[in-house]
Order: structure tokens, then C-alpha cells, then sequence
């Protein structure tokens, strides 16, 4: 109910791009550090007002988001009904106001904290679920993706 609680105050909370993959790679360096093959990319995005206790909800949602085909090719399996893997990006510009034409991201959290809340819930996705890799925090990467649908989801609070 506290989650509920944030969103009608219109605090700015943690936000999610879910995609589902055929396959994804993030580059640094123009070196491969994470691929995964059929699964969900997950572009993590924390605001200034983010709470490590919104990480769980977040965590539990990728995990339980039913996005995959059944035999009936109705939206209805999950990662974990899949067998798929997961691979998490940072990107504080999920925060970007493009109000202007120059996007202002003053409601992005900081760059110290939002590292500290990007380990913890790449941490915290690992212990709920076996195959996730994930991209260098602050690191410029190049992300190259198969989207699977197009579906794409944006998850926030």
C-alpha cells in the first residue's frame, strides 16, 4: 500500500523498460561483458525520491511479468515458465524531461546513489532468479538487441 501511497503523491519512483528478446549484448569497450539469448533486457531508470524499499516490488515484478506466448499464443508465461534469461542496464535517462528540447534530468538520482540502488537490485533479481547478467553502471555500453514481438513494457510506480 506505501507504493500506492508515493504514486498518488506523484513522487518519482524507479522506472523499467521490459523488453522481450530473441537475444541482447552490451558492449564496453567494443568488448561483448553480457549476452543473453531469449529473455526479457531490462533498462533500469532511478529517481531522486527512489527508496531501497521499492527495489523488491520491482525485483518480483520482472520475474512475474507474463509476457511470453502460451500454446495459445496468449500473453501468459513468465521468465521463469520459459527457462529465459534476463539482462539489466542502467540508464539514468529514463529520467529525462524532454518538456524543452534539451531533456533535463534533474529528477534522475544521483550518481553514487543510483550505482548503490543498481547493485543492490541487480543483486536482489540474482537471488530471486538464476540467469541474469547485466551491464557496467556508468559505463557508456552499446546495447544491441532482437526485440521479440515488438513487446515492449515500461513498468513504474
Amino acid at each position: 500500500m506505501e507504493r500506492v501511497a508515493f504514486f498518488y503523491d506523484k513522487i518519482l519512483l524507479m522506472k523499467l523498460v521490459v523488453q522481450r528478446v530473441k537475444l541482447a549484448s552490451v558492449k564496453v569497450n567494443n568488448k561483448v561483458i553480457a549476452k543473453i539469448g531469449n529473455g526479457l533486457l531490462v533498462f533500469v531508470g532511478f529517481g531522486k525520491n527512489d527508496s531501497e524499499k521499492n527495489l523488491e516490488w520491482f525485483a518480483e515484478k520482472i520475474i512475474k511479468l507474463r509476457i511470453f506466448e502460451d500454446s495459445n499464443e496468449k500473453m501468459n508465461l513468465s521468465i521463469q515458465d520459459i527457462d529465459g534469461e534476463i539482462l539489466l542496464v542502467s540508464q539514468f535517462t529514463l529520467y529525462g524531461d524532454a518538456t524543452q528540447n534539451r531533456p533535463s534530468f534533474t529528477e534522475s538520482m544521483d550518481f553514487e546513489n543510483a550505482e548503490k540502488f543498481y547493485e543492490k537490485f541487480v543483486e536482489m533479481v540474482k537471488l530471486k532468479y538464476a540467469k541474469v547478467q547485466s551491464g557496467v553502471f556508468g559505463a557508456m555500453m552499446e546495447v544491441e538487441l532482437i526485440n521479440d514481438g515488438p513487446v515492449t513494457i515500461i513498468v513504474e510506480n
